[in-house]
């Protein structure tokens, strides 16, 4: 398991093409707004306020990079699905991370986020899909799963049942919990893992296809 010694705030960014470029490898954490996202790094740090986290769905506007280990980067994306958002920010978000996506060459593998007590929702479905069609690598972590309507694991099945309509082979996914800090071994050995069977560095210059 990949032991996380030190954790630090690296910096933020309005696009891709602003973000670091030395070829360190990252992985990103993405999922609705309100699913968890800052809590569940927070958790994987063991700092508690490491990311920041809100009340307020739709705060993270940026890309926001954390060094973990003077190594790799652990990428916190903007959420998406927030109902309040106007249809030229959604517009707006799909392109950036349509950007970053597709353009981000030092990415390992992305976390999408989906929160177990809730049952699927098709802008999950869609976003993953929409990975899986461009070749991204990701796995799902699934939220909040200490709560008492997450625990008999039927939305987990739900989802996971939904996905069979398009994929032959469901993509891995890991139980969460910020709070009872369940599934964090499971996580980081996998960053481990991803790390190891693939070779890095990538060169300044190739950072960014």
């Amino acid at each position: 398991m990949a032991q996380i010694k030190t954790s630090s705030f690296h910096s933020s960014h309005a696009r891709v093409d602003q973000a670091p470029k030395d070829g360190r490898p990252e992985f990103a954490f993405i999922g609705r707004s309100n699913v968890g996202k800052s809590s569940l790094i927070n958790m994987l740090a063991q700092r508690k306020e490491l990311a920041h986290t809100s009340g307020k769905p739709g705060k993270t506007q940026l890309l926001n990079y954390y060094l973990i280990n003077d190594s790799w980067f652990l990428t916190d994306l903007p959420g998406y699905g927030y109902a309040k958002q106007s249809k030229k920010t959604r517009s707006k978000w799909e392109k950036r991370m349509e950007n970053y996506f597709l353009k981000r060459q030092t990415l390992v593998s992305a976390f999408v986020l989906i929160d177990s007590n809730v049952p699927p929702q098709e802008i999950d479905l869609e976003f993953v899909n929409w990975l899986g069609e461009h070749g991204i690598p990701f796995v799902l972590a699934f939220t909040k799963t200490d709560r008492r309507k997450a625990k008999d694991g039927a939305h987990v099945a739900a989802f996971q049942e939904r996905l069979k309509e398009y994929w032959e082979e469901l993509p891995p996914a890991f139980l969460t919990s910020a709070v009872k800090e369940i599934g964090r071994d499971e996580v980081l050995t996998y960053v481990e893992s991803a790390l190891n069977t693939v070779n890095w560095p990538f060169y300044a210059d190739t950072a960014t296809r």
